[in-house]
């Protein structure tokens, strides 16, 4: 079985020699990484688009707005998501962000993935009929977590989801006055008995 870190550097590395600058390239080499961590078939994926791309032309995404749309051939997964990571603080007060046509969508996930640990919102992503639940980078929830390749993704759309307590007020209050149960009044006793007490001091 193949360590995360030679599947960083072997995607860093093809991605170099696919034409991507070494900036871009490192960024390809973390999404993979994070890809196949969980459970996403991120090197099947990346491998199957530098096939294609060899022989074709994908469109260049490089500002995003609410509704963003090919001219004629899907958008490049790469370009789209490093635009989107780049941009996301400006993009986070839109309401839903959609997409048409993206080639190879699943890698364009964990940019929007790691979007979510840069504003610290969790992000909904669905992907024609996959839906997924980006926990700020750190987890992936899915209804299709397939070892699957994806060439098009035909409509992709991004909300951004308001940091709220999972859990009422009133749990809340009644769990924390089961937690004072551990709070002790400091007396001399115990002062007496904390950490450093009764060293002499020599200096």
């Amino acid at each position: 079985m193949k360590s995360f870190s030679e599947i960083d550097t072997v995607s860093k590395r093809a991605s170099r020699a696919a034409g991507f600058d070494w900036g871009i390239a490192e960024e390809v080499g973390k999404n993979i990484r994070m890809l196949e961590m969980l459970g996403l078939p991120g090197i099947k994926n990346l491998n199957y688009y530098y096939k294609v791309r060899v022989k074709r032309n994908f469109e260049i995404l490089n500002l995003i707005s609410e509704e963003n749309k090919s001219s004629q051939l899907e958008f490049c997964p790469i370009i789209a998501g490093v635009s989107f990571l780049d941009q996301v603080r400006s993009l986070e007060n839109l309401n839903e962000i959609r997409f048409q046509s993206i080639a190879y969508p699943i890698l364009f996930l964990p940019f929007v993935s790691r979007a979510s640990e840069v504003i610290g919102k969790k992000i909904h992503l669905k992907i024609d009929k996959r839906e997924f639940l980006l926990n700020y980078g750190n987890s992936i929830y899915s209804n299709a977590l397939k070892n699957e390749i994806t060439t098009i993704g035909n409509d992709i759309t991004i909300k951004f989801i308001k940091n709220v307590d999972s859990f009422e007020e009133k749990e809340w209050k009644e769990l924390y006055k089961l937690s004072e149960n551990t709070f002790v009044e400091e007396n001399e006793s115990l002062k007496e008995s904390g950490a450093g007490a009764g060293l002499t001091d020599n200096d």
